[in-house]
C-alpha cells in the first residue's frame, strides 16, 4: 500500500500576505482559494513539480503562524533555485554543504522556515 503525504498545514498571520509570498516570490501555484464560511478560508498551494501542497488560510485548526520549522523542498539545482529567489525579493541563507546535501534556507513572512536542497550525487 501506498502512503502519499499531499497537504501540510502551514500557518500564518495575513493570507492574502502569504498567498503572495508564496506565488509571486516563491513560485507555488495557487491551486484553490476559497471563502467557506466567513470565518473560514482555505488556500491550496503546490510547488512545481511537486505531488505535495501546502495550506493556508483562516479559521483551520492549525499551529501558531510560524511555528512551522524544517519544510523542504528537493531541486536539482541549488544555487539557480537560490539565485531565482534573491531575484524575487527573498532573502535566502548562502549555500551550505553537507554529507547529505547542499542546501540554501529562507522564511516565510510569518517565519515558517523552509530549507532547498540539493541532492548529493550518490543518491
Amino acid at each position: 500500500m501506498d502512503w502519499k503525504l499531499e497537504l501540510v498545514s502551514v500557518p500564518v498571520t495575513d493570507v492574502d500576505r502569504a498567498k503572495a509570498f508564496y506565488t509571486e516570490k516563491i513560485g507555488f501555484n495557487p491551486d484553490h482559494d476559497h471563502q467557506v464560511t466567513d470565518e473560514l478560508r482555505f488556500v491550496q498551494l503546490t510547488p512545481p513539480g511537486s505531488a505535495c501542497s501546502i495550506a493556508i488560510g483562516s479559521g483551520l485548526p492549525q499551529g501558531e503562524p510560524g511555528s512551522v520549522r524544517g519544510l523542504q523542498i528537493v531541486v536539482a539545482d541549488v544555487a539557480a533555485a537560490r539565485s531565482e529567489l534573491v531575484e524575487r525579493g527573498v532573502e535566502v541563507s548562502e549555500l551550505q554543504e553537507f554529507p547529505w546535501g547542499t542546501f540554501a534556507f529562507f522564511d516565510d513572512p510569518d517565519g515558517n522556515s523552509w530549507a532547498l536542497q540539493q541532492l548529493p550525487a550518490w543518491r
